[in-house]
């Protein structure tokens, strides 16, 4: 294998091997504390524009499955410690090195990735440059920005997903970079489910008379999505709400709070959130590196919070009949610890539907 370098913003350098695709990335070098879940980190679009660090070692060891992508592979770069040559799983169809090669996408290995880590949580998130040559200067990296992330990544038609079983509800699912496993959830739960693009009027989405309207995640700064955040403020309270990750910050955004970017973010599988109302805490999914400022929310109430940061992870909107978590209830941590939030959001729009065991 050849040599390729992981260059930082401030000048740091890390010396590895290079994996994947034969070309160079620049990004936002985030790190995810996943032990499994590579697949659905490696095809979320909420991870538009970054380069992704996984802090567990060994990465790769059950292969690529097309059926658990999530979406379409949105990363700059990926960075491990070691990646897995001959994965074993009766599911796997490929390895991860012809993923991202697949996909465009550079790779290194052998690097330190704990020492990285520490690097990034110690300084901030920071641009880097995957490359086979260290460069003269730091100018490119320094001059990234990720710009129009919602719209790179949202759907570009309207798409309609049949309930399983008997149809209880109609949804709306406002595509802003959404998981493919949200729909899923609402489709075993009997709903319908419309996927449509981020920047549908709340008009057109009013005229369809949905019982409930579904705000998704994605991937960027919150508050650029200010076309978004105005459609939002026109929805609350004509009609009940559930938001996740993105989802969550814009409803707080058109409620009129503010958010902020975290020094490095929650991006893993095994982040503790604590319920306000019972006491409980969850171990969640998450990947975001803003989060909704909790004492500048003018409505609603802040529900969870981040066991680890005290961050703010999740509001209820009783008098407008929505409710939204940072976290990521359909990504089965814990392994479902959260699910019951869609069953909440079936109960808003006046039905059970609890998902078939």
């Amino acid at each position: 294998m050849s040599k390729r370098y992981l260059i930082l913003s401030d000048g740091t350098t890390y010396a590895g091997e290079a994996f994947g695709a034969d070309v160079s990335g620049v990004g936002e070098l985030v790190f995810n504390t996943g032990v499994v879940g590579y697949i659905e980190t490696l095809t979320d679009p909420s991870y538009y524009g970054q380069i992704v660090m996984q802090t567990f070692p060994l990465i790769g060891n059950y292969g690529i499955i097309e059926a658990d992508f999530e979406g379409a592979c949105s990363v700059r770069g990926y960075v491990t410690r070691e990646w897995c040559r001959h994965p074993s799983n009766f599911r796997c169809e490929y390895d991860l090195d012809t993923f991202l090669k697949n996909h465009g996408v550079p790779g290194i290995c052998g690097v330190d990735t704990r020492a990285v880590t520490q690097h990034i949580r110690d300084k901030g998130v920071m641009n880097a440059m995957l490359c086979d040559a260290v460069p003269k200067a730091l100018d490119e990296i320094k001059a990234y920005r990720i710009v129009d992330a919602v719209k790179s990544v949202s759907t570009g038609v309207t798409e309609l997903f049949p309930a399983h079983g008997v149809e209880k509800h109609r949804v709306t699912l406002i595509d802003y970079g959404a998981k493919a496993n949200i729909e899923r959830e609402l489709q075993k739960r009997g709903c319908m489910v419309k996927v449509v693009p981020y920047d549908t009027p709340a008009e057109a989405v009013l005229a369809d008379k949905p019982d409930g309207v579904m705000l998704s995640n994605g991937p960027g700064d919150p508050a650029e999505n200010v076309g978004c955040v105005a459609e939002i403020r026109k929805l609350l309270g004509k009609v009940p709400m559930f938001g996740i990750c993105l989802g969550h910050q814009l409803l707080a955004l058109a409620a009129g709070g503010r958010t902020e970017k975290l020094k490095y973010g929650h991006r893993g599988a095994n982040q503790p959130c604590r319920d306000l109302a019972t006491g409980h805490t969850y171990i969640t999914s998450q990947n975001h590196g803003y989060a909704v400022v909790s004492d500048s929310l003018p409505v609603g109430q802040v529900r969870f919070v981040n066991a680890n940061d005290q961050t703010c992870e999740g509001v209820d909107y009783p008098d407008h009949r929505a409710f939204t978590v940072q976290f990521h209830p359909e990504a089965c941590a814990g392994p479902m610890d959260t699910s019951f939030l869609f069953d909440k959001f079936m109960e808003l729009m006046g039905g059970a539907g609890n998902a078939a065991e």
